[in-house]
């Protein structure tokens, strides 16, 4: 590892797109559209993940002189904890109490994205995969160290990741998320074939209800217009501004990520008539369809679910993506057809005594998230024996 560069950028523009995706999306792996560089880029270049909004970039690459980019890490200092989904304030307010400083802190995560995914990028073809992982971990431990940052965080980490984070020291958290899973239906027929005839009859009661006088309609690529992202960034700030109080991203976020990715992008609308009233905006990887955000000019029952829930699900099967993940939260995706599926993060804090009481507080909440997992998976909508 000698012969190895460890560097902190302060900016993605620094680094090429074609090296960074080499590593973030290697041939062989799933596609995942949030590690990209167009992805990432897009919420530097757009203002919405900057040192103004409380993201200050410090993405850790390690370059080779002869091979150039072989592992990064998207790296962010935070004086905040705000577009996380990982909850750590009452951390902070406890330290604030007793006198420390916990922002700003570091955080290794997709801004604004609930998403389980790699987190460590590692080029596929280095002999010492995990030295380079190790490495990058240890340098973020060291950069938090140098600049009297509090704490480090890596969240949404697939879990063999999160297993190795244990074994180096790290503290676990766990929470967990909804996931519908498409076991190889060939219709939104044959996934309710396999509900219970109560919760069939539910979801049908439901997507009757919410389709009445309604006509939806899916665009991606080049279909996408103008025209239709302004109607869905209305429903964006709409949905922001009354559940957040402000909205994370804005609209040359959404222009960046047109001209990008936009065959990557699902745009699903309610129309009434030829006018759209509620909207979802999903992106598209190569096994997966990740719903993101929605917002609706109009209320109307059980909308929200058939444009963000069913119709997902419909084009999850169409397509022959494997599952579906529609964001943080949300127990009532379960009746839904949604399962729990377990989320994972780790943590390193420098402060001895704040560390001590988040590792005795996150043991009692791993066995919490695991109890209900438990509960939950025993009450899926799913037919145990009972006929069809």
């Amino acid at each position: 590892m000698r012969e190895l560069q460890l560097k902190t950028l302060t900016s993605l523009s620094d680094v090429s797109a074609e090296a960074w995706n080499a590593v973030a999306n290697p041939p062989g792996l799933p596609f995942d559209p949030f590690l990209s560089w167009e992805f990432l880029e897009a919420l530097e270049a757009s203002g919405a993940a900057t040192p103004e909004t409380g993201w200050s970039p410090l993405h850790m690459i390690i370059e080779s002189p002869e091979d150039g980019l072989l592992a990064a890490m998207p790296l962010y200092a935070k004086t905040h904890s705000r577009g996380e989904f990982i909850f750590d304030q009452s951390w902070a307010d406890a330290y604030e109490r007793a006198g420390g400083q916990y922002y700003p802190k570091l955080l290794n995560a997709i801004p604004f994205t609930p998403v389980t995914g790699r987190r460590q990028f590692i080029h596929p073809y280095h002999p010492d995969q995990d030295g380079l992982k190790n490495a990058l971990i240890a340098g973020a431990i060291q950069l938090t160290q140098d600049n009297d940052l509090s704490s480090v965080h890596f969240n949404f980490l697939e879990q063999a990741d999160y297993t190795a984070f244990g074994d180096l020291g790290l503290l676990q958290r766990t929470d967990q998320q909804f996931h519908f899973e498409n076991k190889g239906y060939e219709s939104f027929d044959d996934f309710l074939s396999e509900l219970t005839s109560a919760k069939r009859k539910n979801l049908r009661k439901e997507r009757k209800k919410a389709q009445d006088g309604l006509t939806f309609k899916w665009l991606t690529g080049d279909d996408i217009t103008a025209q239709d992202w302004d109607y869905f960034f209305d429903f964006y700030m709409d949905t922001g501004s009354r559940k957040w109080g402000y909205p994370y991203l804005n609209r040359n976020t959404f222009e960046l990520l047109h001209d990008r990715l936009r065959e990557h992008i699902l745009l699903v609308f309610a129309c009434d008539g030829d006018e759209p009233i509620a909207g979802a905006l999903n992106m598209i990887g190569s096994e997966t369809l990740y719903g993101r955000y929605w917002g609706r000019s109009e209320e109307r029952p059980f909308l929200h679910f058939e444009v963000c829930y069913y119709q997902a699900i419909d084009f999850a099967i169409e397509k022959g993506l494997k599952r579906v993940e529609a964001g943080a939260q949300g127990g009532h995706k379960l009746a839904r057809g949604y399962g729990p599926e377990t989320i994972y993060s780790a943590h390193w804090i420098g402060h001895e005594g704040l560390r001590h009481a988040v590792d005795q507080y996150l043991a009692q909440e791993r066995e919490a998230v695991s109890q209900e997992q438990t509960y939950l998976a025993q009450r899926q909508p799913f037919k145990k024996g009972e006929p069809t």
